[in-house]
């Protein structure tokens, strides 16, 4: 390798021959002096004020001349404790190694190198300076793309974690004024003038409004509010913003960037970010980063806004399939049970109604049912068939015609599923109630005396909906005040538990609760109905389960008791 040699004075008039003129990299010798001794072509180009003989304060930036002065200071007495028996050469041996491996950095100008000494034996240390600016630029590009993959990584879960749109609205302007700006706004479309908006301030809580806005006022916020075709972000004049839009408290307004929030087929809404004049304004890449958490947070919002209609559909709908809530109609205690064969479920294929009369005097229909199947499609299907026999009211006082027209209603439809059911006629007369109980291949209601004693009504019928014709018996009975008539569903005789796990209610447990509840009102009778079914049931398992009671009041009569009227109940 060819050499090149060349002399310094040392300040005591000691010759140096140093061999680096044709080395890759910059490379400069410096004495125990802190002097230049030796600067090769590369090292004159980084440093051109560095010459041999001229001080190496004067030659290079400070953060290179001081790194040389500490590597000629003595080292302090750090050594860890398997070094306190060797002997002192060992140590210094140690100590040179330690400083020899200690490399720094700095910048020269507009880039970045590092410093790599080498100590020579005549206290001089010759330094080979690399040129790190493009690894550098490079590891913190990779490190600010790692910070916003996390982040954006962060924004998802946070986002996707919730369905509720307030919440996402918060979220949304919360992160982004934290790790995009100083602060930020999110604005949902809605109709009319009136737009809800959130805002947040950088370490505050996101507050949110609804406020009167004039989107042509604002550039780029009805477009983006609009979101068809697909606009890109705006940067507008802060001179030109409402005051709506700048925080209170905020301050001097630096720059500001309307971003939309892409959605589902539908603008989600827009992002507005604020930053101070104390700060840079935004890049372009800062705005590429924006577009990428906007359209996550957009995704999410969206999603919730989805959710929310779909829910409000869903209980629209389910208001009508729900069984209705009971009470005393026209003298007449009702009360009813439902539960759907999944506990996570509100419907299935059982359903109950009470129709009072139209008119005073006449009977109120109850109506209890089975449609075959379970879930929602049962339900649906049960829907139907109690909007068919609200139609057939006005027949109601003939069980036998509602029951001929509605079967072949469902014959008639595209539906494949069957259903049982009981029709009873209630109507106060006195103080009794008198009863038309019609069973349609359903289990005959019982019905509960004052005694304690359990009778079945005697009433038999077919199916609905499965053949041509359908026939059904009417049975009359009378309840006395206290007196109970329960119509119920197979799931509670055929709910399968109890201490194996796989015998049935039955029909006889079912009579003995029953006759257990003599005297109760109507309410506590479906209670322990229903609480013992379920009981027996346990976690297993099980069938819909529907019950309605039927009961005549006990009546309040006034008698005289040792000169005073006090009230009396009798049975």
């Amino acid at each position: 390798m060819a050499t090149s040699q060349a002399s310094a004075g040392t300040g005591t008039g000691t010759a140096v021959s140093v061999p680096y003129g044709q080395a890759p990299y910059p490379v400069l010798v410096a004495d125990a002096q802190a002097a230049v001794l030796y600067v090769n072509e590369a090292a004159s180009l980084v440093f051109p004020s560095a010459r041999p003989g001229s001080a190496l304060a004067d030659a290079v930036p400070a953060w290179l001349s001081t790194a040389h002065m500490q590597r000629l200071s003595p080292l302090p007495p750090q050594r860890a404790e398997t070094d306190v028996d060797r002997p002192d050469a060992d140590r210094l041996d140690a100590d040179r190694l330690i400083a020899d491996s200690l490399v720094v950095s700095g910048p020269v100008e507009d880039r970045i190198y590092e410093a790599h000494p080498s100590p020579r034996d005549d206290g001089s240390v010759v330094w080979w300076l690399v040129d790190d600016t493009d690894h550098r630029l490079a590891r913190e590009a990779l490190r600010i793309e790692r910070d916003r993959t996390a982040f954006l990584t962060r924004a998802s879960n946070l986002l996707l974690s919730s369905l509720n749109l307030d919440r996402c609205m918060d979220v949304t302007a919360q992160m982004a004024a934290e790790h995009l700006a100083d602060a930020a706004l999110v604005i949902c479309p809605s109709p009319g003038r009136e737009l809800p908006v959130v805002t947040c301030l950088r370490g505050a809580k996101p507050s949110k409004a609804r406020r009167a806005v004039d989107v042509d006022e604002v550039p780029g916020l009805g477009e983006a509010l609009q979101g068809f075709p697909p606009v890109p972000s705006r940067w507008i004049d802060p001179a030109a913003a409402p005051s709506w839009l700048v925080p209170e408290g905020f301050g001097a307004v630096g720059s500001i960037v309307i971003t939309p929030l892409p959605g589902h087929g539908v603008p989600a809404g827009v992002l507005v970010l604020l930053r101070r004049t104390d700060r840079a304004a935004f890049t372009e890449g800062e705005e590429v980063f924006a577009r990428l958490f906007a359209a996550r947070a957009g995704a999410a919002m969206s999603a919730a806004r989805l959710y929310a209609e779909q829910a409000s559909i869903t209980q629209t709908l389910m208001r009508e399939l729900l069984p209705p809530a009971l009470r005393r109609i026209s003298g007449v205690e009702y009360a009813g049970s439902y539960r759907p064969s999944q506990d996570h479920e509100r419907i299935g294929g059982d359903f109950y109604d009470v129709h009072p009369a139209s008119d005073k005097g006449e009977a109120s229909l109850v109506v209890l049912g089975d449609v075959c199947g379970k879930g929602l499609d049962a339900a649906v299907m049960a829907g139907k068939i109690r909007n068919t026999l609200h139609a057939l009211l006005p027949l109601a006082d003939d069980h036998q015609r509602m029951l001929t027209l509605l079967n072949k209603a469902l014959l008639n439809s595209h539906h494949t599923r069957f259903a049982t059911m009981v029709l009873a006629s209630a109507e106060r007369v006195g103080s009794s109630v008198k009863l038309r109980l019609t069973s349609a291949g359903h289990p005959a209601p019982l019905i509960l005396r004052s005694t304690g004693r359990v009778e079945e009504a005697d009433t038999r019928g077919t199916l609905v909906g499965a053949l041509p014709e359908v026939e059904a018996r009417t049975a009359t009975a009378s309840l006395a005040p206290g007196e109970t008539c329960l119509l119920y569903t197979d799931g509670i005789t055929e709910a399968r538990g109890g201490p194996l796990g796989e015998a049935m209610f039955g029909e006889e447990r079912l009579r003995r609760v029953l006759a257990e509840c003599a005297g109760m009102p109507a309410e506590a009778v479906v209670e322990r109905v229903q609480m013992l079914a379920s009981q027996w049931v346990g976690g297993g398992h099980h069938d819909d389960m529907a019950v309605v009671a039927i009961s005549a009041p006990r009546t309040n009569h006034l008698s005289m008791v040792d000169g005073h009227t006090r009230g009396r109940f009798t049975a």
